[in-house]
């Protein structure tokens, strides 16, 4: 092919190249597209200078156009109004969207409170706005007196107000039924 001829065809070879709409050929990981990357990141959620969380990861991507951050093995202290710990958790990775403070944890979710209950699940999102916590999957619930399953749940923060969808259990002298 002469010299012109491979002048001539290179638009035919871009265009053709571009017809999937400019969308890039490789994969395109966390770490490539963030705008800073976190190691060991500790983060403090406060509210009219009180402290709500203590957000930690091994590892967090932020991402400016988002205001938002994946974050990697996440841990998470609670603190009720007074300032005082209230719960823990713990997941594999979870985002956090730095507008909103809305949160949301995924694989294997573990809520403790410092009373002893215990809350695991697969995912589990907080809402600021609302100041609830919510799942739509399935989830184990334990407390020294009490026993619960179901398939999704809302609750506050402190897990003190809990309704669950399609329960199952046992708590005190009674048993759930399945539905």
């Amino acid at each position: 092919m002469s010299g012109w001829a491979l002048f001539a065809a290179a638009p035919l070879v871009a265009a053709l190249a571009c017809r999937d709409g400019g969308r890039p050929m490789a994969t395109v990981s966390p770490a490539d597209s963030a705008d800073q990357v976190l190691i060991g990141m500790s983060h403090y959620v406060t509210n009219n200078g009180v402290q709500r969380a203590r957000v930690r990861a091994d590892t967090a991507y932020f991402y400016s156009a988002t205001q938002s951050a994946l974050l990697r093995n996440v841990h998470i202290t609670f603190y009720g109004l007074a300032g005082n710990e209230t719960s823990s958790l713990t997941s594999k990775e979870g985002t956090y969207d730095w507008r909103t403070s809305d949160m949301e944890a995924r694989g294997s979710v573990v809520v403790v409170t410092t009373d002893g209950r215990t809350l695991r699940t697969a995912q589990m999102h907080f809402n600021e706005a609302k100041n609830e916590v919510t799942s739509d999957g399935a989830f184990v619930f334990d407390s020294p007196d009490r026993h619960i399953e179901g398939e999704g749940f809302t609750s506050d923060p402190e897990f003190k107000n809990v309704v669950a969808k399609h329960p199952k259990g046992t708590g005190g002298g009674f048993t759930l039924p399945d539905q």
